[in-house]
This record gives C-alpha cells, sequence and structure tokens, in this order.
C-alpha cells in the first residue's frame, strides 16, 4: 500500500477544534445547518438498534445498540487508500460518518506499519454478553477496537513491540465526509487556501492569515479529549493516560485537520515532530472514538478492560503512585506539574495552588526521573521508585534551582520555560511568523527600565529574520564588576545559538544545545529542551553609565527565511558573577 494517506493531511480545508481538559465542556463551535449530502445520509435500516457482531466475508459489523454501527475491514481490497483492520463504515443514527474512498487507519493503513510488512490478521470475538473485540495483528503491533453494549464509543488500544518502521511514528487518523462534521478549529482549518507556503504543510490563506494542520496542537496535559462537531453530532478522541507517548506534559503534536473533503482527527501515540525523548514500545495505548448528539463526551469508565485480555493491558492492582507533602519556595503565579519519566511510560500531575502536595497514581512499577516544572521550565530533578500496589510518600520538597530566585540587575522576560510573555508569543503555537497577525519581528533597542517584554521583545530570533537584538542598560561607577549573562531558551532550530557581545566586548561562541531535528518554530511548537547560555562578563568590558549588549543568533549551517537558525526565548538576564 502507497502511503498517499500521510500526504493527504496536508490536503485543503476547514476545521474548528473543541477541546476539554480535567472533564470540563468545551463545546463552543457553532453548528451549522449544512445539508447532508445524499451519500452520507442511510436509511434506517442499515443502522440497526440490536448490540451485536456479524460478519461476512469483507467485514466485521458491529451494532453498539446505541445508534453506532460500525464495520472493520477483514480483507485487503487493493485499494491502496484503504486496508485490512480500517474502520471501514461508522452509521451514528442513520448518517454514514466515515469517508468511503479511504479508511480510518493506524497511520497509513496497517498493511504499511513495517518495512516489508503487508499481512494483516483480523479477528473477532464477543467478550460476555456486553461486549465485542476485534484484534488486529500486523507485524509488531496489535490494536484493538472494542464496543460496549448502549453505547456509541469505539474504544481502541495499540500495542507494538517495535516502532512502525515506514513513516516512524504511531496515530491513528479518523477521516469524516466534511458535510456531516464540518465544525472544528480555525487554526488548522486549510479550506480556500491559497497555497503551501513552506513544506507543502503549512498554507497561506487569501488575506494573509496563515493555516496548518500543525497549529491544532495543544498541550498534552491540557486536553482530555478533543474533536469536532456537525448537525445533530459530536465526534470525539478521548485520551486515556496517554503513558506511552513520548515528550511529557507539555509536549504539543497536530490532532485535526479539516479539507474540502474530510474532517481528519488524529490520535497521536508518539510523532517524531519537535521529539525530546525516545518513543516507548512496548506498553498499551488506549483511547476512544465517541460519538455524542453534539455536546462534549461524558467521562469514560475503562476498568473492563481489565476483562479483554488485551495485550500490554496492567491492570490497578499491578500498578502504584507517588504522593507529596508539599512544595516549598514556589512561586504563586505559576502552575507546577510534578512529570515522572522513565524509558516504559510517563505521567504528570499538577501539584495544588495552596501547598503544592501532589498525589499520581495508577503508574507502573519502576523507578521514574521525577521532574518539578514551574509552568514549563524544569525547577527541581531526582529519582523515585513506584511499587506495585505500593504509593512513595515524599516529604516536602524545597525548591533550589529556579534562576528567579537569584537577584538580577536586569531581567527580561520570566524563567517559566515559554516565551509567552514575549512579541508574537500568544500566537506562535496557532499561526506561522510570516502571518499577518503578528506583530513585526524586528524591534528598536530594548532599554531596561523603559522597554517591556511584551512590546520590545520578541519570541523568536533568526539569524535571517530578526538577528541582533540590542539591549541597553546604565551603570553606576559602584555597579562596575564582573557579571554572568544568562541567555535562556526553549527551543533551536538548525544549531541556532546566541552569541553576545557587550559594548566592544565579545564572548566566544557557544556550542549548540541538543534539539530536536524537526521544524519547530514554524509548525506550531516552541517546547523543546530548555537549555541556558551563560556567559561571564569581565569588569573590564563595562562603562559608567550607557552600555549595551547585543544578542546575536549564530549558527553552521545555512538554511535561509523562517527556517534559517534561531530559537525561542525563555528570559535573558544580568546577574553578578560568583
Amino acid at each position: 500500500m502507497d502511503h498517499t494517506t500521510l500526504r493527504a493531511l496536508a490536503g485543503a480545508a476547514a476545521l474548528t477544534l473543541l477541546a476539554g481538559c480535567g472533564g470540563g465542556s468545551a463545546d463552543t463551535a457553532t453548528t451549522t445547518a449544512n445539508r447532508l449530502s445524499a451519500e452520507t445520509v442511510v436509511s434506517a435500516t442499515d443502522a440497526a438498534a440490536t448490540f451485536g457482531l456479524t460478519e461476512d466475508a469483507n467485514f466485521y459489523t458491529v451494532d453498539t445498540g446505541a445508534g453506532l454501527v460500525f464495520k472493520i475491514r477483514r480483507t485487503d481490497n487493493g485499494v491502496s487508500t484503504q486496508s485490512a483492520g480500517d474502520i471501514a463504515s461508522m452509521v451514528y443514527n442513520g448518517v454514514q460518518y466515515q469517508d468511503q474512498s479511504r479508511g480510518s487507519q493506524l497511520n497509513s493503513g496497517f498493511d504499511y506499519l513495517y518495512t516489508g510488512v503487508s499481512a494483516v490478521d483480523v479477528s473477532a470475538t464477543t467478550v460476555g454478553a456486553d461486549t465485542i473485540k476485534i484484534t488486529v495483528r500486523a507485524g509488531d503491533l496489535t490494536h484493538y477496537y472494542l464496543a460496549r453494549r448502549g453505547q456509541a464509543n469505539i474504544y481502541m488500544g495499540t500495542y507494538f513491540t517495535s516502532e512502525p518502521s515506514t513513516l516512524g511514528l504511531a496515530r491513528f487518523i479518523v477521516r469524516v465526509p466534511i458535510a456531516v462534521l464540518p465544525n472544528g478549529p480555525t487554526p488548522s482549518d486549510i479550506r480556500n487556501n491559497t497555497g503551501a507556503i513552506e513544506s507543502g504543510d503549512v498554507f497561506g490563506m487569501a488575506n494573509g492569515e496563515t493555516r496548518s494542520k500543525h497549529y491544532s496542537n495543544i498541550r498534552l496535559k491540557d486536553w482530555r479529549y478533543f474533536g469536532a462537531t456537525g448537525p445533530g453530532v459530536g465526534l470525539w478522541m478521548v485520551r486515556d493516560n496517554n503513558e506511552g507517548n513520548s515528550g511529557g506534559p507539555f509536549y504539543r503534536s497536530l490532532i485535526n485537520q479539516a479539507t474540502s473533503t474530510n474532517q481528519e482527527l488524529t490520535y497521536i501515540i508518539n510523532y517524531g515532530e519537535g521529539q525530546t525523548e525516545a518513543f516507548r514500545p512496548g506498553i498499551l495505548n488506549t483511547y476512544t472514538m465517541s460519538f455524542t448528539g453534539g455536546g462534549a463526551p461524558a467521562a469514560l469508565d475503562t476498568s473492563w478492560f481489565a476483562g479483554m485480555g488485551m495485550t500490554g493491558y496492567v491492570p490497578a492492582s499491578a500498578r502504584g503512585g507517588v504522593a507529596g507533602v508539599g512544595i516549598g519556595n514556589r512561586d504563586s503565579r505559576y502552575t507546577y506539574t510534578v512529570g515522572f519519566a522513565n524509558a516504559t511510560a510517563q505521567y504528570w500531575v499538577d501539584a495544588d495552588a495552596a501547598s503544592g502536595h501532589f498525589d499520581s497514581r495508577g503508574m507502573i512499577p519502576g523507578t521514574y526521573t521525577m521532574t518539578i516544572y514551574k509552568n514549563e521550565l524544569a525547577v527541581d530533578s531526582r529519582s523515585v521508585t513506584v511499587t506495585a500496589g505500593g504509593m512513595a510518600t515524599l516529604n516536602t520538597i524545597n525548591i533550589a534551582n529556579d534562576p528567579s530566585s537569584t537577584a538580577a540587575l536586569w531581567r527580561i522576560g520570566d524563567w517559566d520555560g515559554t516565551p509567552l510573555e514575549f512579541i508574537n508569543g500568544a500566537r506562535v503555537s496557532t499561526m506561522h511568523p510570516s502571518d499577518v497577525r503578528m506583530a513585526a519581528w524586528t524591534v528598536p533597542d530594548y532599554v531596561i527600565g523603559a522597554s517591556n517584554a511584551a512590546t520590545g521583545f520578541p519570541a523568536y530570533q533568526w539569524k535571517d529574520i530578526n538577528n541582533n537584538t540590542v539591549i541597553r542598560f546604565n551603570l553606576t561607577a559602584g555597579q562596575i564588576r564582573n557579571y554572568t549573562l544568562r541567555a535562556g531558551i526553549t527551543v533551536a532550530t538548525a544549531g541556532g545559538r546566541p552569541k553576545i557581545a557587550v559594548n566592544n566586548w565579545s564572548s566566544a561562541n557557544p556550542a549548540a544545545s541538543t534539539q530536536p531535528k524537526t521544524r519547530t518554530l514554524t509548525v506550531g511548537i516552541y517546547r523543546g529542551n530548555n537549555t541556558t547560555f551563560n556567559f561571564d562578563i569581565p569588569a573590564s568590558a563595562l562603562v559608567v553609565g550607557q552600555n549595551t549588549v547585543t544578542l546575536t543568533a549564530i549558527s553552521g549551517t545555512t538554511s535561509t527565511g523562517w527556517l534559517s537558525p534561531g530559537y525561542s526565548w525563555d528570559a535573558v538576564d544580568m546577574v553578578p558573577a560568583p
């Protein structure tokens, strides 16, 4: 099977994403009165209300008894955009929600997951009186579709012992005809675009705005579900704990796109865009597609998964947790997140705003690196061990590594691991840097005591776009001494890193930081490996009165324009040398 499915994600469409976290409602899209095309409406006899599993030579058909009837393809039909194991039909309340020319599938189809492997085995069974399980096996991957009597949901689980090799990622893409599910997120609505402006997946609009599937991203910790709506329907992808993903609580990746043909909802199991840590094979990843009458999905009980015999399933009784009494020395302006990561799994939990108490449960046993984040900046890290059925208890942890705790001669921005407080910082995740809604990237000199970060300092700096950011500050005779200038970045591209000059003195060229190899700054990702460059400034470089610092993006690569070497700022300050 070819992989035109992957390229189809860069087609043309319009979408308004609906997302929620912590079980809260986020049904904010406006339902349109689009007339349904004739081919998407099916007869009532095709949407029976009797729970059960039937089969023929080509499909397993599941009737949930809740208005949803779906079909899983059993055999290879020779169509390059379809595969055995795909969802071939989803009829909800008499309307067809599956593109009939393409499958809803893992990656570009189960027969294209591993190089040299095209065989797909599909089997089905009933489990007890109220549950149906369909199992798809291809190479080192096993995928499950589950149905529960009286629930308009398709529960899914994906397990693989080696990363799918043809695309080097794992994601499930749902393809719904745009006429029946038109309302999704504007940033990834690429209908009526005027053509690609970058890499075939970022598009310009006639009014100068930009759209891309990448701009549907949301921090992983901020959503429990996402989806889209149409006349009388909401279709949602609901995550479980996402323990098999890579990147931690702040990871951002595309989750949907609307084209002139389809509404595409993409559940990322793991993805290489902005990748900061190794993938985690050998773990069961569970998630659910949920149909509603238009509102947000209800909280889901998946405890019954324990009786489904899914490879990799770890029951609650075999899991443990970590609890912390509190976190001291916190900055009350920020949320503190406690993350846990090892080669097997990842978890996170927010600390209590009043006390800093945290409690993470349902973790697979093992030794984890526990990281405390002030917003997105790591300010504490230590090891913790989780045992089956146990709860590791930690005494109060006092933060000692927050750079903000060091008094500064001056500081621009906040040490919080993000560029959000700078010019365009609130826009960089949902539009291209060239978008007409962006403020100018090139700014006047930043004057300490007169300028402010929100209007005077850019969130991003590129070698080829807005290089040589200048900061001016005054010193008295009593302030002349050795200083350290700390330049913090959140991610870099093409080997970009800052070098500084102070008056007539210049620093040495620092080494590049370790960062993701993919595009980041132009595809809505400011999150990489937070890095602080420390420059020791001798007293001899400074003068009484006005002093000038010039921040210059350097790199040995030759990329140009918006893809030239650059980085995202976290904060810049000047502190007394130790």
